[in-house]
């Protein structure tokens, strides 16, 4: 992999200033994909060359979207970083450097790693839209990082693990996996494996597990087979079996 397969997205960042810092932040490591969340015209260009400098290339290349889902869809993994855990945060979250060391070593397709607004971070909404978390670990008497001071440590870490290798596989994006996990969930549903609820969370569930290991193609359609034929079989069953029986 190299830093091509990387991208950086900022979910409603607030500061100008802050977007150009991690502009240089991203620069000084080499990244150069940045995906906003957001408005382009919400930011003042001014300030964000201000603190950029030699970087503002990266700014005028950034891409703007609606939402974490519409920015990842050509990804194959969006890790969304964070340094509060709850009830509703990701189940386990990797350190800044277990994640670089697992996810430079080998063809995973795009990945992204997505910072949440300077004042709050993600929301649970947002990291319910990632399919990893990451977190850096800091002091509790001062654990807030600053945005691109966040960027910074990730980039870094990736940049420090980051080796050439020949491409082995083409793993799925991430629209590709939704059309795959709505298949599934539509023959659990068939085979009355969950009703008026549940759904979505097996679809969360479902997603967090595939992701991780970037399916191809061909082990997609493969899957996808063996829950039609499993709905298939038992709907078979059914017909044939008598009604008082």
């Amino acid at each position: 992999m190299n830093v091509l397969d990387f991208c950086i997205i900022l979910c409603n960042p607030e500061g100008s200033l802050n977007i150009g810092s991690v502009c240089r932040a991203m620069a000084n490591m080499g990244f150069s994909n940045l995906r906003i969340i957001g408005k382009k015209e919400n930011y003042d260009e001014n300030k964000v060359n201000t603190m950029a400098i030699h970087a503002t290339s990266i700014w005028r290349k950034a891409q703007f979207f609606n939402s974490i889902h519409e920015a990842t869809k050509d990804c194959t993994l969006v890790a969304g970083t964070t340094r509060r855990r709850g009830k509703k945060r990701k189940n386990w979250l990797l350190t800044a450097d277990e994640f670089a060391k697992n996810f430079t070593t080998e063809n995973n397709g795009k990945i992204a790693i997505v910072f949440g607004n300077e004042r709050t971070g993600l929301t649970d909404d947002e990291l319910n839209e990632c399919t990893i978390g990451v977190t850096i670990p800091t002091d509790d008497n001062f654990p807030s990082l600053n945005l691109s001071h966040a960027v910074q440590i990730i980039c870094y870490e990736l940049h420090k693990n980051l080796k050439n290798s020949t491409p082995k596989i083409s793993p799925i994006n991430l629209d590709r996996l939704d059309k795959l996990i709505q298949n599934i969930t539509k023959n659990q549903k068939k085979i009355g494996f969950f009703s008026l609820t549940g759904r979505k969370d097996m679809e969360n569930f479902w997603r967090g597990i595939f992701s991780r290991t970037f399916l191809t193609e061909g082990e997609a359609k493969y899957i996808e087979n063996i829950f039609a034929k499993i709905a298939g079989l038992i709907s078979k069953q059914k017909n044939e079996c008598p009604e008082n029986e």
